[in-house]
């Protein structure tokens, strides 16, 4: 391959900025829709959830047919993502997960993703998104990986038929937490085509020896989703951009050097009581952050309205 001379133009793929439901959870889907396509979001990261498509509710498919011709109205791109607190059981959050002892309880987290792959099919979505969840207390590592391999089998299968991507997330905590986390699942399920990668911009702040812009490099050939959001070092606590370390033109350059195409989404999952605000004010820095000349650190937005933050500081 001609590798361009030192200096030399290289296009650029024009980045495609979201925003997440999770981060607008008091808001009815259709009017945090509304308000993205109003603000000029290329689309959304859509959360399935009891108050957002709820994906245990009767009549799935209407309900979805009923949001992909919203989106479409709209024009907003989505991606379909599988990271709501509750959805499956009120007392366990994130549980059950593909992880669980149970093979009942595994059983129910893979029909989500399974309803996931066909809620993304009907909507015209590039991915859906999914993690692997925490190793439960007594629980071999090995023994772990071999029940997420077994586990996401049928999603890829479903994902497969329906040609849709499934982009598994590295999260902080949890058995597949960083980028080598996810090859070594590639290589346990052999590499199949359907599956891809989630990166959350403030995870490889977070805890990832490469920084952010780095990680994206060697992310790129298996790239399907994009998180972002800024973040401390060591520390996993989602924060509005301008509250943490991570230095963002550098990081939107390589998305956009990449040639990557998919959805860049804001995760901000507690801040909804101020979501209005954070999606109106984190575009125009994104924007500012990913134009061809950006400074390194372009300015914060203002501060949150609400002086008093709500909910822990993890998501």
């Amino acid at each position: 391959m001609t590798r361009p001379a030192p200096g030399a133009h290289r296009p650029r793929t024009p980045l495609r900025f979201g925003y997440g439901t999770n981060g607008l959870t008091d808001l009815r889907l259709d009017d945090a829709l509304s308000l993205l396509a109003d603000l000029g979001y290329d689309g959304v990261g859509l959360t399935l959830d009891h108050m957002h498509l709820d994906p245990l509710a009767p009549d799935l498919a209407a309900r979805t047919r009923t949001v992909a011709r919203r989106l479409g109205t709209l024009g907003l791109g989505v991606t379909v993502e599988t990271g709501a607190r509750y959805v499956l059981d009120p007392r366990r959050k994130h549980g059950p997960s593909l992880l669980d002892p149970d093979p009942e309880d595994r059983a129910r987290r893979v029909d989500l993703l399974v309803r996931a792959v066909q809620v993304a099919a009907d909507l015209g979505a590039h991915a859906v998104h999914c993690f692997s969840g925490i190793t439960p207390a007594g629980t071999d590592t090995d023994l772990a990986w071999k029940r997420l391999a077994e586990a996401l089998e049928p999603v890829l299968d479903a994902a497969t038929a329906a040609g849709m991507p499934l982009a598994v997330e590295p999260e902080p905590g949890h058995l597949l937490a960083t980028l080598a986390d996810f090859h070594r699942l590639r290589r346990l399920l052999d590499d199949p085509e359907p599956l891809g990668l989630t990166l959350d911009i403030g995870h490889c702040q977070c805890l990832e020896p490469l920084p952010p812009e780095a990680c994206v490099r060697a992310a790129a050939p298996w790239l399907r989703h994009v998180q972002i959001e800024d973040m401390r070092r060591g520390v996993h606590e989602h924060l509005p951009f301008g509250d943490g370390e991570i230095d963002f033109p550098p990081v939107l350059a390589a998305l956009a050097d990449t040639g990557y195409r998919g959805l860049t989404v804001v995760e901000l999952p507690r801040h909804s009581h101020a979501g209005p605000h954070h999606a109106e004010q984190s575009l125009p820095f994104l924007h500012a952050a990913a134009a061809p000349t950006a400074p390194s650190d372009p300015a914060p937005p203002p501060g949150d309205p609400s002086a008093t933050p709500e909910g822990s500081t993890t998501r």
